[in-house]
């Protein structure tokens, strides 16, 4: 085969089973020659793969070899796809040199297809579109090296027989193209619904005959043969279509109106559904934009009717919801809507942190999912910028304050995370407090056991748990008390003074370094943390408590923490610790 002009000696290989590994993709590929390296490619958080793989050989000639001999080999049960790695997306996203088959006969396999096409042009890459089951769906994709291969193949296959089967051919064209392309389509296929079930499929026909030629008809029928009370008519013509739906439609059949409209494919229907929905959802949310409040933190007891009593003294309240789960138990927030903004604006002044049944809850304007998490996202993306500036700051030996013109926040020790006055930069709600009996470097040592004690520099078991106080290491001169008001600007000189304290005394690194890590991994998981809390019913509160816990656990214990399920299962065993120290 010709090589493209591009080509190296790196293969992208997909449609690969997910559970294979390197080492069985190693001993497939190995049997060509000598293998570089293999990367099978996965998610950043839960590490499941992809589908696809990159192969990188010594040589271009034995990465050649591999194409011709491995392309389609089944692998764990799939045949697998192979095309040369393109490090440039421009031609892959140009979609030049690509042609699109249907009407394929369900014999045809991607070796077939790739087979036919080949002597065209130099394939990169060829694919039958196939169901769940690995049945073909009758169409398939060719991407040709250039856009001359791709016209010569149209031209010559298209209309032709494929095992035994006329196919057609012609030039792919994304989803959004072609629903522009597409101007009046002249359709003559239309769908009765709400038919009475009595109606046989000849009186069935005999309704839609009168306004033109019918060339086929339909009516639905269950295992039995019993009418399911729909079916499809397809006419000669669009006007006779037109004028059976302009007729019809409505029309009162046996003391039920029947519902005619034109016959449209599931891809229609769910597009025409979604832009349905999100005007109607943006409607809505304009409605409330502005007067609707979120409010958590409410204790269990707190029905609709005591939420409506306590926000009515800011205004006229439309609607007050708690949310509760399946078993009716309240999920610990609801909803508040007021008439104006101005009087949802002072309901949030006024009752935002106040005491409703011991606890303190939590109000502000209700948000989009999508513009909470896109806030989360943005915050998130700053801390991390702020972690890479302090370490370049260390990495370098700067003195002073590692913050620059960027504005990115200071992250603070963990003995700071232990204690009453910690809160993540841009964390909603009050600061959390340690459990009684936990705090310090030390204070989640025995979370597997279910037991856990007190460390150095936090609570020693008091029972409103608050910390004694006690110097960060690495961090002379700032003691972390329940007096500091401005947290933030506390741990800023706490930085600045590690910096210096850097400098004069080198073997108090490893301490620096081990406190960075553990900023970074609590900023890292305390919005996953949030997000699993929101989905056990548990109160978003415990997060930076839980994240306090996780952060200070061995490290051998943490390497695979970017995992969901090892998350996930950390963050049940600290819920599980938190509930013994309540019953006790």
């Amino acid at each position: 085969m010709n090589t493209p002009s591009y080509a190296s000696a790196s293969l992208y290989v997909g449609d690969l089973n997910p559970d294979i590994t390197e080492t069985q993709l190693f001993e497939t590929f190995k049997q060509v020659g000598p293998v570089a390296s293999i990367r099978v490619c996965r998610d950043a958080v839960t590490r499941r793969s992809l589908g696809y793989a990159y192969v990188n050989y010594h040589t271009l000639a034995d990465a050649e070899r591999a194409l011709d001999l491995l392309n389609y080999k089944e692998i764990k049960g799939r045949p697998c796809r192979i095309m040369w790695s393109q490090r440039d997306p421009s031609l892959r996203k140009s979609g030049a040199g690509n042609i699109f088959i249907k009407n394929l006969d369900k014999t045809i396999d991607h070796k077939a297809l790739y087979d036919t096409f080949a002597s065209f042009g130099n394939i990169l890459s060829c694919k039958v579109s196939n169901d769940e089951n690995g049945v073909s769906r009758g169409f398939g994709f060719i991407h040709y090296e250039t856009a001359e291969a791709a016209q010569e193949a149209i031209a010559k296959t298209n209309g032709k027989l494929l095992g035994g089967k006329k196919v057609f051919v012609g030039t792919f064209l994304p989803r959004k193209d072609r629903s522009s392309t597409e101007e009046s389509p002249k359709w003559t296929n239309i769908y009765a619904k709400n038919l009475s079930k009595e109606i046989p499929e000849e009186k069935f026909i005999e309704l839609f005959k009168q306004f033109g030629a019918i060339t086929s008809a339909y009516l639905a029928k269950d295992d039995q043969g019993a009418s399911k009370g729909f079916g499809f008519v397809n006419y000669e013509t669009h006007e006779q279509a037109q004028a059976a739906i302009d007729e019809m439609n409505g029309k009162d059949l046996n003391g039920s109106p029947i519902y005619v409209g034109r016959a449209q494919k599931k891809q229609e229907r769910e597009k025409e559904l979604k832009e349905m929905f999100e005007k109607l959802k943006r409607e809505r949310m304009s409605k409330f934009q502005g007067v609707n409040l979120y409010v958590k933190n409410l204790d269990e007891g707190i029905d609709d009717a005591k939420l409506r009593e306590e926000f009515s003294v800011a205004g006229t309240i439309t609607s007050a919801k708690v949310m509760h789960d399946d078993k009716g138990v309240s999920k610990g927030f609801g909803f508040v809507c007021f008439a104006t903004p101005d009087e949802a604006t002072k309901a949030v002044t006024e009752l935002n942190g106040k005491l409703i049944k011991e606890k303190p809850i939590y109000v502000a304007l209700a948000q989009r999912k999508e513009a909470r998490r896109a806030q989360l996202e943005a915050k998130h993306a700053q801390k991390i910028n702020g972690i890479r500036l302090q370490q370049q700051a260390q990495a370098s030996g700067m003195t002073g304050n590692p913050i620059y013109a960027t504005g990115a926040p200071v992250f603070y020790p963990p003995q700071a995370v232990m204690g009453r006055n910690f809160m993540y930069p841009g964390m909603p709600g009050p600061r959390f407090q340690p459990a009684p009996g936990y705090g310090g470097q030390r204070g989640y040592q025995q979370m597997n056991g279910g037991g856990y004690r007190g460390g150095r520099g936090g609570s020693r078991g008091g029972r409103g748990g608050r910390p004694q106080g006690g110097r960060a290491p690495g961090y002379p001169g700032i003691k972390y008390n329940a007096n500091v008001r401005n947290p933030q600007q506390a741990a800023q000189q706490a930085a600045q003074q590690a910096l210096l304290q850097q400098q004069q005394q080198p073997q108090q690194q490893a301490q620096v370094d081990d406190v960075t890590r553990k900023q970074m991994l609590g900023e890292t998981i305390y919005p996953l943390i949030v997000e699993r809390l929101k989905e056990l019913s548990k109160d978003e509160e415990l997060a930076g408590k839980i994240t306090g816990m996780i952060i200070e656990l061995d490290p051998t214990e943490l390497e695979n923490i970017s995992d969901n399920q090892v998350l996930n299962k950390k963050i049940q065993e600290a819920l599980d610790v938190l509930a013994q120290h309540d019953q006790k």
